[in-house]
């Protein structure tokens, strides 16, 4: 009897080794897939753009013709889901000239430009240290192992940053870049040489307010994790909330996702200060425009090519009835029915929702807030609540709209970024979070 116990406990126990084994064996092999979990839609070139609190770079930058010369960066970004595994993905989208990096590295950021000893691992890209890549083009790099992420579900993650370094080598020409950073990263002098491998601080000695080259990182995450994309202009992009606060509204929901549901869904942000539904008719490097690409020039770069995407919130419409745009309503309805319906054509199971457009009218920017283009934001508003071309709609404008004044609450004027009165167009840090908060978070987990 006890020699039979002993036998069946034995097969019991080799039983539940062999189950553990064949499930982790399963899930190597098809239990997960890459997701974005960070953004920072390109434009160009520097220093076309609408940079919030920039430094004075002339002293890094001299020549924008020239751009980067032999000379490293050092670019902080806040990953919103982590993983064992990560890889990035470097744009020369919108240079001139072909672009070389080496001396490529990421980090777990501790503070200043400084990276936490020991987690600086280098990139490679096709098992090579440098990669060329041509003007238009992007690359990612190969897959980079995350040594100090044991557990990518660990709650002390959350909130933690990344120091991704790379080199220039020689002359970059005109520098593809994102203006609104709204974070704090940091680039060496020209002909500093190659720094990435260095984890201290005093190697990248200025500050910048913005992205550069780098437009996407992913992680390695489980098969069912769900990404949506924060598509639109400087109100999706953060401009007048803190800087380093990590305060835009897709931040706000996104804390209040993973607070339900953890690490199930991810959001990041392909906002754009200055972006338009239907302009610039057109955009390239020797023709740029602050706003950056119009949304259907972007739209498969910043949303499509993202991995893991499963929806989309779209808000966009300020910037093309301003007076630099100067558009009609049904102009803009007309381009961004046509942009859901290329989204739905690539990804016919992604969701998209369309947000209504916050009130500008008072503003005191030299391009807005007059009655005109207010009367063709709401035109574009009721198309966004009625026309049925969305999966849902998020109504930001009724939770901004001060219906005494026609404009925004006056809670959500004064400035968060630099101080001051604010402009009665883009919300502060309040104004974002009420937006945030304002999101139907069940909507977004909907299959």
């Amino acid at each position: 009897m006890r020699t039979h116990m002993k036998r069946t406990s034995f097969l019991s126990s080799w039983l539940v080794v062999f189950i553990l084994v064949f499930s982790q064996a399963l899930w190597a092999a098809g239990g997960t897939k890459w997701v974005t979990s960070w953004t920072g839609s390109v434009q160009g070139p520097y220093p076309v753009g609408n940079p919030s609190a920039p430094p004075d770079l002339s002293l890094v930058f001299p020549t924008p013709i020239v751009g980067a010369v032999d000379q490293s960066f050092r670019l902080i970004v806040k990953p919103d889901i982590w993983g064992k595994e990560a890889r990035i993905r470097l744009s020369n989208a919108l240079g001139t000239k072909p672009v070389t990096f080496d001396g490529v590295f990421v980090g777990l950021h501790m503070a200043s430009s400084a990276v936490v000893k020991g987690t600086n691992h280098a990139v490679k890209f096709g098992g090579r240290n440098s990669v060329t890549v041509a003007p238009g083009s992007s690359v990612w790099s190969d897959a980079i192992a995350l040594g100090f992420v044991k557990d990518p579900s660990e709650r002390l993650l959350a909130g933690r940053k990344l120091a991704v370094s790379f080199h220039i080598a020689g002359e970059s020409g005109p520098m593809t870049w994102h203006a609104k950073a709204l974070t704090t990263s940091y680039v060496t002098a020209p002909h500093a040489g190659a720094m990435g491998h260095d984890e201290g601080e005093l190697a990248f000695p200025f500050a910048t307010a913005s992205w550069y080259f780098l437009d996407a990182v992913d992680m390695k995450a489980p098969a069912d994790t769900r990404l949506v994309v924060a598509f639109g202009d400087s109100i999706t992009d953060g401009t007048a909330t803190t800087m380093n606060g990590d305060d835009r509204w897709p931040d706000v929901l996104s804390r209040r996702l993973h607070a339900l549901y953890g690490d199930k869904i991810a959001v990041v942000n392909a906002g754009i200060g200055g972006n338009q539904i239907a302009g610039p008719a057109e955009y390239s490097p020797t023709k740029p425009f602050p706003g950056g690409p119009a949304a259907g020039q972007r739209i498969e770069r910043d949303v499509l090519t993202l991995s893991g995407v499963s929806a989309m919130i779209w808000l966009e419409g300020i910037n093309d009835f301003s007076k630099n745009g100067n558009r009609e309503a049904d102009v803009a309805k007309a381009e961004m029915k046509a942009v859901v319906e290329r989204v739905r054509a690539h990804h016919p199971k992604m969701k998209i929702y369309g947000a209504t457009v916050v009130s500008a009218l008072g503003s005191t920017s030299a391009a807005h807030g007059f009655p005109e283009q207010n009367e063709k934001r709401k035109s574009l508003n009721e198309f966004i609540r009625t026309s049925g071309i969305f999966d849902g709609v998020i109504d930001f404008d009724k939770e901004t709209l001060d219906p005494q004044t026609g404009g925004m609450r006056a809670e959500f004027v004064p400035d968060n970024t630099v101080g001051g009165k604010g402009d009665k167009l883009h919300p502060n840090r309040l104004g974002y979070r009420t937006m945030g908060i304002s999101v139907d978070t069940g909507m977004l987990m909907r299959p």
